[in-house]
């Protein structure tokens, strides 16, 4: 697979120069840390440059046959370098690292934010294993660059620069002789950034398909195998493995040969200043004191040049896991309305609605729909009926192609995405325990709910029982590495989560589904707590809850094709009540519930 068609559906990518806009307006507020911390690491290097002349005044006393008492003053100097030069190190190091984190976690709320406000459809559009990849190992590769390759290379830039200047302190042509090394080391580097840079960015692309098709084969997994599509999934995630391999063998490929290189340039450099040294003592312009600091200055510019270059292939990691996230930190938000309108009402009206995910595919067609305030709809069908998709637009997660969809009166567009959050509660099968107190996993919904409005809610929808038998109660920390709830209790908590956010309008798509017969009765039981009093759209997994509800819609290839309450289809004998017989196991429809 190209890299072109990997990309194509893929969320955008920063170009350098938006990087650099974005990374010069989040450092902005942070550029007095930034100065000192410079400071500082500039004040290391100086102190770190005395080392080398310090130990010449030792060659030459030894040279010169001088007393002991001669190399006292050098080795008080050397001591007093190094702790000065430690101090200040770690002093700067520190404060460009505090720059570098909060840099960082400016731009992962800004990505985060971004993120959850992007519309459903584009999501899907991408794949979820784009967005994972970037959220989770591109911020990773900037965060160890931040904490470490950022501090080590503005300390080696530094080393470099002023051991530069104490090589022409010394005498200039020491500095001639150890630039002779330069063109070899700056050819190597731009050699090497212009066939990393791709690669790298490659790679970021490799992981995030890796990760999309496994996040993909993992989700389907009972599909994939009632299907024994097994063979083919296999393919698929070995194929994408293999893609990331291969690129993996390509950059240690290009890693050997960039050190190969450097270290030619330093068997350069380091012949430039002894040959430099020797012709200097033998013209008696030079001491072997100062010969001996000048090969300790180019010998100890080995360490801080290598660093410098090899950061440069964390940076160059960095940089594409960077230009991924001011991409998406970068997308324009989804359009609000100059003076959002309010809903008069919790009535849902839908007209002339069709949706299509694929051109010339429409999974919606001409749906026409009214929900009077207060009432429950169920939505029945086959799978892939157009029952979720018609949920989702309604809720706002989705545009549709073409109609309207009103709530209170207003359409969804006047309102705006913060009026409709504040209209329209979603509950699906997928839910999600937040890690933390069960306290706060309730408090998401309802900040401001004290303890007793907790337990208020976790009674309606049947969960206080158990809720109160936990170990520490609304204390008790639940979630991932915690305390486990189970499918039901799990998905009694998002039911208390919606009673607690009090929106007028509920959908609940197949909100139950995940219970398994034991638990069915106590979720449908907790769900019709939940709606009470509300105008509710259910996308109903179990006929039960249809037949509960006070209409019934029954959609088929993305129409309505039925709608009237239980009684008035099942005596129809129309889809629904086929799908009724077949449900309560009856040969002939049933005449009622």
């Amino acid at each position: 697979m190209s890299t072109h068609e990997t990309t194509t559906r893929l969320l955008p990518t920063a170009d350098g120069a938006r990087v650099r806009a974005v990374l010069r307006e989040l450092v902005r507020p942070q550029r007095g840390t930034a100065v000192l911390g410079l400071i500082a690491l500039v004040g290391a290097a100086a102190v770190s440059l005395l080392v080398a002349p310090l130990l010449g005044q030792i060659v030459d006393v030894v040279a010169q046959q001088r007393g002991a008492d001669a190399v006292t003053g050098p080795v008080l100097g050397l001591v007093g370098a190094a702790l000065g030069q430690g101090v200040l190190a770690v002093l700067g190091i520190a404060l460009v690292a505090q720059v570098g984190e909060t840099m960082l976690a400016r731009l992962r709320e800004r990505f985060v934010s971004r993120a959850l406000g992007l519309r459903l459809e584009r999501l899907e559009d991408a794949g979820a294993g784009d967005l994972t990849s970037r959220i989770t190992e591109d911020v990773t590769v900037v965060a160890e660059a931040v904490r470490e390759a950022m501090p080590e290379f503005a300390r080696a830039a530094l080393l470099v620069v002023l051991t530069f200047v104490g090589l022409a302190a010394l005498d200039w042509r020491f500095l001639v002789g150890a630039l002779l090394a330069v063109p070899i080391q700056a050819w190597t580097a731009r050699w090497y950034l212009s066939r990393s840079g791709p690669i790298y960015a490659d790679q970021r692309i490799a992981y995030g398909t890796q990760q999309q098709q496994l996040l993909d084969t993992a989700a389907g997994l009972s599909t994939v195998r009632a299907l024994r599509l097994g063979d083919e999934h296999s393919g698929r995630i070995r194929e994408r493995a293999e893609n990331v391999v291969r690129l993996s063998l390509r950059v240690i490929r290009l890693q050997t040969r960039f050190f190969g290189r450097l270290n030619g340039a330093e068997f350069v450099g380091v012949a430039g200043v002894l040959v430099a040294g020797f012709w200097l003592v033998g013209s008696g312009t030079a001491t072997i004191g100062t010969a001996s600091a000048a090969a300790l200055y180019f010998i100890n510019l080995f360490t801080p040049i290598n660093i410098l270059l090899f950061q440069l292939d964390a940076a160059q990691s960095a940089l594409a896991g960077l230009r991924r996230l001011v991409g998406v930190a970068d997308l324009p938000p989804e359009p609000v309305p100059d003076t959002p309108e309010r809903p008069d009402g919790s009535g849902i009206g839908v007209r002339g609605l069709s949706h299509s995910y694929v051109a010339d595919h429409p999974a919606l067609r001409d749906i026409d729909l009214d929900v009077e305030p207060g009432t429950r709809v169920a939505l029945v069908g086959a799978s892939g009926a157009g029952k979720t998709t018609l949920a989702k637009v309604v809720a706002g997660l989705h545009r549709p192609s073409s109609g309207r969809v009103e709530i209170g009166g207003a359409g969804l567009d006047e309102q705006g995405p913060e009026v409709i959050r504040e209209t329209v509660a979603l509950v699906t099968q997928e839910v999600h325990v937040f890690s933390g107190t069960l306290a706060e996993d309730l408090r998401l919904a309802a900040p401001d709910a004290d303890d007793a409005r907790l337990h208020a809610a976790l009674d309606a929808v049947g969960a206080g029982e158990w809720a109160r038998g936990l170990p520490d109660g609304l204390e008790t920390v639940v979630g991932d590495g915690a305390h486990e709830l189970t499918v039901v209790q799990a998905q009694q908590l998002a039911l208390a989560r919606l009673v607690l956010a009090d929106r007028p309008v509920v959908i609940l798509d197949e909100a139950t589904a995940e219970a398994g017969s034991s638990g069915a009765r106590t979720l449908e039981t907790a769900a019709e707590a939940a709606l009470d009093g509300r105008t509710s759209l259910v996308v109903a997994h179990r006929l039960t809850q249809a037949a509960a509800a006070d209409r019934i819609v029954v959609l088929d290839g993305g129409g309505i094709v039925e709608q009237g309450t239980h009684d008035e289809l099942v005596a129809a004998g129309g889809a629904y009540a086929r799908l009724w017989s077949a449900w309560s196991g009856l040969r002939t429809p049933a005449p009622g519930v």
